[in-house]
């Protein structure tokens, strides 16, 4: 009798939350809130940049640049972030240039994790990290976060990660994304905490551009060194126009770093307001958002709501999975089940709760607005 096809590696997870409901965004007509990128453009430099790159008259820009990294991206982007954590980096031996941060995540778990590793996961998580961990031969500890994350927790957790020395993978992507006057604490900045972290971070949420799938490690060398490894054994290369453009539009925002035309301040304005926006929605709508502090992304409790959908007690599948499709089928709005930012265990504990991105443009979240509206008046009556 032969053995099963697959790997044992990738035994219990081919399920995936997004493609179940990004085919159901795709099937019928909705105002999509659920996935993590925007409608919106890139700023016009960064087009321009991107268009020169491909444009011009420098054909080696069409083809294979450094493998870990093209010269004058890893450049800036040590220059940029070793301002930033009061480190003198190598553009060579500090920085590592990936396919997106998923590639940056899956580098870090093939190289620095191995077979019966405990793996300690924060809830609620990005759900790769967990699949992750299995195809490493990790296991998976899960801490759930309350509702707050202050610089005190920060410097206890690095507290912790020296005194036991445990490595930390910090997935910084949305760290431009503040609001209300909050600071972005970059973990590796702490105390005792830049020889055992790596953090990674994303052109796509940096410049939303989640289509040129261009992300960055940055860490040490002795960390660093395996994931080139892994880098060069599976991926190799990343675009290298896509690399060149970047260069360019980090190199900008290098000059004009936290003045008023610097792209991620005007970026963080904007996307509060459309968080202000969104919130207003819902309320009024009769839902209970949980305000965020940063990201693309709300939680939004909706138990006002159960009574549209009545609960399967014996069904596997969580409530607010359910309740989404029923809500993609009926009401034409797309939100993802929270639930599948969590642990099997756990997952019922938050069941109440929607994921909504509020990175879109207005007429997109008007869309919405309008949706949550009439089914207010529905729901009463009215």
């Amino acid at each position: 009798m032969s053995r099963l096809v697959q790997a044992r590696r990738l035994e219990g997870i081919d399920k995936n939350v997004w493609l179940e409901f990004v085919k159901l965004a795709a099937t019928y007509p909705a105002v999509n809130l659920g996935q993590g990128f925007p409608d919106f453009p890139p700023p016009d430099f960064v087009k321009e940049a991107f268009m020169k790159a491909v444009g011009g008259g420098n054909i080696m820009l069409h083809q294979y640049t450094r493998a870990f990294g093209h010269p004058a991206l890893v450049t800036i982007l040590a220059r940029f972030f070793g301002k930033l954590l009061g480190q003198e980096l190598d553009p060579l031996t500090n920085v590592l240039v990936t396919v997106g941060a998923y590639e940056a995540l899956f580098c870090c778990f093939q190289a620095l994790v191995d077979e019966g590793d405990e793996v300690i996961i924060i809830e609620p998580f990005f759900d790769c990290y967990e699949p992750m961990v299995k195809m490493a031969g990790g296991t998976s500890v899960f801490v759930q976060l309350r509702p707050v994350f202050t610089r005190e927790e920060m410097e206890l957790i690095a507290d912790l990660c020296v005194k036991h020395d445990v490595l930390c993978f910090s997935d910084e992507v949305y760290e431009w994304l503040v609001y209300d006057g909050k600071e972005h604490i970059r973990i590796a900045s702490l105390p005792g905490m830049w020889d055992r972290t790596i953090t990674i971070g994303s052109a796509g949420k940096t410049f939303s551009t989640t289509g040129w799938k261009v992300g960055w490690t940055l860490g040490p060398d002795r960390l660093l060194k395996h994931l080139r490894t892994v880098h060069q054994n599976s991926v190799y290369h990343c675009p290298t126009a896509a690399q060149e453009a970047l260069a360019q539009a980090f190199q900008r925002e290098f000059d004009s770093y936290g003045k008023p035309d610097s792209y991620f301040v005007q970026l963080s304005h904007e996307l509060q307001q459309k968080r202000d926006w969104l919130v207003r929605s819902l309320v009024a709508g009769g839902m209970k958002p949980i305000v965020p502090e940063g990201t693309y992304f709300l939680m939004a409790d909706f138990s006002e709501f159960k009574s549209e959908v009545p609960d399967v007690p014996d069904s596997d599948e969580p409530y607010d999975s359910r309740f989404i499709k029923w809500m993609i089928i009926n009401k034409g709005l797309v939100a993802i089940p929270v639930s599948a930012f969590y642990s099997t265990p756990h997952k019922k504990n938050f069941d109440h709760l929607i994921r909504f991105c509020f990175a879109k443009e207005e007429a997109t979240l008007k869309a919405a607005e309008d949706i949550l509206q009439q089914w207010s008046l529905e729901k009463t009556g009215q």
